[in-house]
């Protein structure tokens, strides 16, 4: 029940504030710790008026339930690097050691541990995740903020059997395929504090202004790093200066600190000091 019964006006505050340091800069650092080898570089849209406008959405409980994440569609261009989960279930199948290839936004390689031979394991991804796409773009990205669902899934050993809408809340996630407003990118979504999510359309969604047969792959996979796979998340701005979200799992932004705290329910060995 507390999953999904988290405090609407405490996450929307936290959120924000996550969303005020994200909108200072156009490039977002991700990376694993220990065995995940998860090193991304996320292009945001430039904000042209960020007194008006955000890149990210605040999604509580008004968007879906359970909060919460923030989220955005990121340029397809400069957006590079390597995902790795070490276990993750998407659509119920678990995929070890998946690891996707992008650059300039798009799959471009990929592989996982499920079968003996690297040819089963690439046509496990292609029918599952690429769903026989030669290629297929970032969609969204996106920071989960549901720290109480993390911690019940690892102490009670359920990250399987949880719906995706509680599953992308439990780290940083990054669905493949179509942006999280795709059909409905030229409609104008605003966040509670009255600044316009720009962020809503990427280099291929935009096609559809000349051919949308290009523009859509009637997909959109989330794959979440769990915190305990998370190194940091940090900000750069334009003098390559970072400001961190998370460091080793666990959020360390000022004004943030109240997601730590279910943490400390977690089993000794499933905690990260």
């Amino acid at each position: 029940m507390k999953i999904n019964t988290l405090d609407y006006h405490l996450y929307q505050e936290i959120q924000q504030t996550i969303i005020n340091t994200l909108d200072t800069c156009e490039w977002v650092e991700v990376k694993g710790s220990g065995d995940n080898d998860t090193d991304l570089l996320i292009h945001l849209h430039e904000l042209s008026d960020p007194k008006k406008q955000t890149n990210f959405e605040n999604c509580v409980a008004d968007v879906n339930i359970p909060v919460g994440e923030v989220f955005t569609s990121p340029q397809l261009a400069g957006t590079g690097g390597i995902l790795h989960v070490k276990k993750v279930y998407l659509n119920g199948l678990q995929f070890r050691d998946l690891k996707l290839v992008f650059d300039c936004g798009q799959v471009i390689d990929y592989t996982c541990s499920n079968f003996k031979t690297e040819e089963e394991n690439r046509k496990y991804i292609e029918d599952n995740i690429l769903h026989h796409h030669p290629k297929i773009p970032m969609g969204e990205f996106a920071i989960g903020t549901n720290t109480t669902a993390y911690v019940a899934a690892m102490k009670y050993g359920i990250a399987d059997k949880l719906p995706i809408l509680i599953a992308e809340k439990m780290g940083p996630h990054f669905a493949v395929g179509d942006t999280c407003y795709s059909w409905a990118e030229d409609t104008p979504v605003y966040n509670p504090d009255g600044k316009e999510i720009i962020a809503r359309d990427n280099e291929i969604s935009e096609m559809r202004k000349d051919d949308v047969s290009l523009a859509y792959y009637g997909c959109h996979t989330d794959i979440t790093i769990p915190y305990d796979e998370l190194g940091s998340i940090r900000v750069i701005d334009d003098e390559g200066e970072m400001i961190s979200i998370i460091e080793n799992g666990r959020f360390v932004l000022p004004g943030t600190e109240e997601l730590n705290k279910p943490f400390d329910h977690l089993p000794l060995n499933k905690n990260i000091s």
